[in-house]
């Protein structure tokens, strides 16, 4: 592996493209548009490559970015909001894995999206398929006063060894991993990943907690701990131990068995980690730097702007403090996840005027995190972020929702979930309870909902002949501590009543939660046959109203429209 140097990270951090991967891309576009190659072949290609079709009828495609750590610069901001400008919606989509996605971009210009992007080192390789995902990490990771130390080199040296690697595309199904800890807890779902890596420290040795085989979907499994302590320049030959296990035990005849969870259920965890400690033996030794991050320039020196209302409310659920008394984080709140072109561009220029590394992150709460700003200088940063409509309070609150993008534009969606999280986001925002809102269109659980204070889940039902949009309610689920809770099924409310549902489990919790005890604490341990008597009378639907019959976000019927999916590829 090539010895990582300072300018990997910080400021002068470099890009993840390769113009070969363009290059091979437009040479495969051709032959597929000359019927050259079948369209079995094409597909796999492309998903490796970033970009899969959507539900809708002809060539619109999905393209995902992928954003390494989430970490963004603004010169990236600004390729992101050319691509959404140029080739897409006119906005783009951060995912729970801190991705960017561009929705509904024709199949002939791909190539040239992929070409804006790769001039600024984003790149699109292995962001779909059967390949290692997008590598998450905690976005306050360099900044947290409670890390034990800062995971970003270690995981950013992990994505490099296994980007384009030699089986990081051809594996029997899609691979996740994550790096947490850094904020004395699992921030970033560590624990239901293909390797989930939580810091630590040993002997005044960093180090990592190690869990594989995670997974939620509809076998939800919190990871098998592999190591309680590895120290942390071994992060990349565990990671290569289980990939190459992986690789040779994984099902690639039943696509639905065939994640890393489904090998340690068939092989048993103990037969597995003797593999993967075997595997371990025949590495070679080999030198690898994990380079500390870069030096910061000194904080910048912003325009004063006057206060602009709503700053305190602001300050009080979006800012955290940083090791450094004197800077803080900030968290820049987006509903549905969406940043318009003027957002993604203003963003950028936030970031070159208030951020002393210059840089945002995604999160996997789907917002964006603007770190090392000077606590003096707060008031002109909201003032800024008001004039782009970037200033929402209440972050990681119960109207903070969390959603894929369902039938918007997934094959394997049942329900809209983007409009029920609209849905939500409106009519809870007089609240903010600490209450974590996910929503998924599907049982693949891509919006994370059963690791959820409250986790909704798209479903159908019959009345009569007649289709009804209506998603199935989790509650209790969790995750941020050593190992994710999963939400257990409380009942199956039609969508248009999943608003009164939810506003009843948060005055539920409101009332009865212990001192010191969350909502979603609360919930998790609430008896069940209390929480089915709360929503008992919501399930029924025996006099449907008209608009029960048509999806939040809709303007027609609800009917039921999913085909196999390449998302979930």
């Amino acid at each position: 592996m090539p010895l990582l140097d300072s300018k990997t990270l910080g400021p002068t951090r470099l890009g993840f493209a390769d113009e070969k991967d363009l290059d091979a891309f437009i040479s495969m576009l051709g032959k597929f548009e000359r019927g050259e190659i079948s369209a079995d072949a094409w597909k796999q290609f492309r998903l490796v490559n970033g970009v899969y079709s959507q539900r809708q009828e002809g060539d619109a495609m999905m393209v995902r970015v992928k954003i390494p750590q989430g970490v963004l610069t603004p010169a990236q901001l600004r390729a992101l909001a050319d691509v959404a400008e140029q080739y897409s919606t006119g906005r783009g989509h951060i995912t729970t894995r801190q991705n960017v996605q561009f929705h509904f971009v024709h199949l002939a210009e791909t190539d040239d999206a992929l070409r804006v992007l790769a001039d600024a080192g984003l790149t699109t390789r292995e962001a779909c398929g059967n390949s290692v995902r997008n590598v998450t990490a905690c976005p306050y990771a360099g900044a947290s006063a409670l890390e034990p130390f800062d995971t970003t080199p270690y995981a950013e040296a992990v994505t490099r060894h296994l980007l384009r690697g030699p089986l990081s595309a051809s594996l029997p199904r899609k691979f996740k991993i994550a790096f947490g800890g850094c904020c004395g807890y699992d921030c970033v779902g560590a624990s239901f990943n293909d390797i989930g890596f939580l810091a630590r420290v040993r002997d005044g040795k960093p180090g990592f907690r190690v869990t594989v085989a995670g997974g939620l979907s509809t076998l939800r499994r919190a990871g098998i701990v592999a190591h309680e302590f590895a120290p942390a320049e071994e992060a990349i030959d565990v990671c290569e131990a289980v990939v190459r296990v992986f690789n040779r035990t994984g099902d690639r005849q039943h696509r639905h068995r065939a994640r890393l969870k489904f090998v340690v259920e068939k092989l048993g965890a103990e037969e597995f980690l003797r593999q993967y400690y075997e595997e371990r033996k025949t590495l070679e030794p080999r030198p690898v730097s994990f380079a500390p991050a870069a030096a910061r320039p000194p904080l910048a020196n912003p325009r004063r702007r006057p206060p602009r209302p709503g700053f305190e409310e602001f300050a009080r659920s979006n800012v955290r403090p940083q090791r450094d008394p004197e800077l803080v984080a900030a968290t820049v709140r987006l509903p549905l996840g969406d940043l318009s072109v003027a957002q993604f561009r203003a963003l950028a220029d936030i970031a070159e005027e208030f951020s002393a590394e210059r840089e945002v992150r995604t999160t996997v709460e789907q917002n964006v995190l603007l770190r090392f700003v000077g606590l003096t200088h707060l008031v002109s940063l909201h003032a800024a972020l008001a004039d782009a409509g970037l200033a929402r309070a209440g972050a990681v609150t119960i109207s903070d929702v969390v959603s894929c993008p369902g039938a918007y534009s997934c094959r394997l969606a049942v329900t809209q979930s983007r409009g029920m999280a609209d849905a939500l986001t409106t009519a809870l925002a007089d609240r903010a309870d600490s209450l974590p809102i996910k929503i998924s269109g599907c049982p693949n659980g891509c919006g994370q909902h059963y690791v959820a204070g409250i986790g909704l889940q798209g479903s159908v039902r019959k009345v009569g002949a007649r289709p009804v949009p209506q998603y199935h309610l989790y509650v209790g689920g969790s995750f941020g501590t050593e190992q994710a809770s999963f939400g257990r099924l409380a009942a199956k409310v039609p969508a248009r009543r999943v608003p009164e549902a939810v506003r009843r489990l948060a005055d539920l919790a409101a009332r009865e939660a212990a001192p010191g005890e969350s909502a979603a604490q609360f919930l998790a341990r609430a008896a069940p046959e209390r929480i089915s008597a709360l929503l008992a009378d919501l399930e029924p639907l025996e006099n449907p109203a008209p608009e029960d019959f048509v999806d939040l976000g809709e303007q027609k019927a609800f009917e039921v429209q999913t085909s196999e999916g390449e998302c979930a590829a």
